[in-house]
């Protein structure tokens, strides 16, 4: 089964019509404020490779659940959010094992991938002798194809408003 993309709008479903639609997600303040955090902390992941391990590491998790909000009219049909993000001490990026650390979350945590957004943040970094190179903050989308229960061939894209914000908004409220 493979994620679908949704065009940077969410689709949602009136309970009380029994209709799907498309909404801009800018358009639904209360939706943004209302997440609920699932999980934030560092998710260590088992690597492959018997007892070498290769492929394990550490990343920050963030999982933010809409669907744990105060009712209303609408549903999402992609509502679980899940952020991840480089740790400093961590020699495995979370772009080289999306699949893999993909696979372990909805494992551990019990996600419907097909319910969830995959986001790759990577915040902003300074270097240089005296810090003065930038490189900018940075979201990444990633799509999986999902096989027997396993994330395969991610496909990444950027992340353009009005989802941005909503993304923004949920990683400011858990800063740092």
């Amino acid at each position: 089964m493979s994620s679908s993309m949704l065009n940077f709008h969410e689709i949602f479903r009136s309970q009380k019509e029994k209709k799907t639609f498309v909404i801009p997600l800018a358009m639904s303040k209360q939706v943004k404020s209302s997440a609920v955090l699932i999980h934030d902390g560092i998710y260590a992941w088992k690597g492959w490779g018997g007892k070498l391990r290769l492929g394990s590491g550490t990343c920050r998790l963030r999982i933010f659940d809409l669907r744990k909000r105060e009712s209303g009219p609408l549903d999402y049909l992609r509502p679980v959010i899940v952020i991840v993000s480089d740790i400093p001490e961590n020699s495995m990026s979370v772009r080289s094992c999306a699949g893999h650390i993909a696979t372990s979350v909805v494992k551990d945590f019990g996600v419907d991938p097909s319910r969830m957004l995959w986001v790759e943040y990577y915040p902003q970094k300074t270097y240089g002798v005296d810090k003065v190179h930038v490189i900018a903050e940075r979201y990444e989308l990633v799509d999986f194809v999902w096989h027997e229960q396993r994330a395969i061939q991610p496909r990444w894209r950027s992340v353009n408003p009005p989802i941005l914000e909503v993304i923004q908004e949920l990683i400011a409220v858990q800063a740092p």
